[in-house]
């Protein structure tokens, strides 16, 4: 890989009724009218661009958002379990501001109840995901993910450790990274998971 586009996913019915779903099998969670056409938006923004490859996680709001953006290309397709969104437990189906609240009160280390996945090990997948996406001999990937995901690679490459807190990361906004910068993040976040604690700065 030399040249990473990378986007969350458009707006779904899950995002716009605020509900959070980590588990790709729970529940129907497509664009909204108001997704799609930020799916189209994405796509013109990549007009032009030569893209070899795309990658989206196994979630459909991902899946969709890819494919109407790239809409009218025959372009191949990888989907990629580690750039899933983070598995939320027992809050799973439930308000988001629940699991939020819920993340911001406990360490990166702390499991959700009902059995899922911390902050620390969800980051460890990502960059085991984003390892497989450097490793890959297409020049330019189109990564289609999800908010999480982009957020600690956007701080990452900024030279930032994970927060407790992060910035909202924009539906279908390509961020682009080289080769390099990609690297340099996957570094800082593995250092960091060996003893995980939030950047308080």
């Amino acid at each position: 890989m030399q040249t990473l586009i990378l986007a969350r996913h458009a707006e779904s019915d899950c995002s716009a009724r605020g509900v959070v779903n980590g588990d790709p099998e729970s529940g129907d969670c497509p664009l909204t009218e108001r997704g799609e056409e930020e799916a189209r938006a994405l796509g013109r923004s990549l007009a032009g661009r030569e893209i070899d490859l795309y990658l989206t996680s196994e979630f459909a709001r991902a899946q969709q958002t890819a494919r109407i953006a790239l809409a009218g290309l025959e372009l191949p397709w990888l989907e990629l379990a580690e750039l899933n969104d983070i598995r939320v437990g027992a809050f799973e189906g439930g308000p988001l501001d629940f699991y939020t609240t819920w993340a911001h009160e406990n360490g990166p280390e702390e499991r959700p109840p009902g059995g899922g996945e911390s902050r620390a090990e969800a980051a460890a997948r990502f960059v085991r995901g984003f390892r497989i996406v450097l490793a890959r001999s297409e020049r330019t990937i189109l990564v289609v993910t999800h908010g999480l995901v982009v957020s600690y690679l956007r701080e990452a490459t900024a030279g930032n450790e994970p927060r407790a807190r992060h910035a909202p990361v924009p539906y279908a906004r390509p961020f682009e990274y080289g080769a390099d910068e990609l690297e340099r993040a996957l570094d800082l976040l593995e250092v960091w998971l060996r003893a995980p604690r939030w950047n308080e700065t």
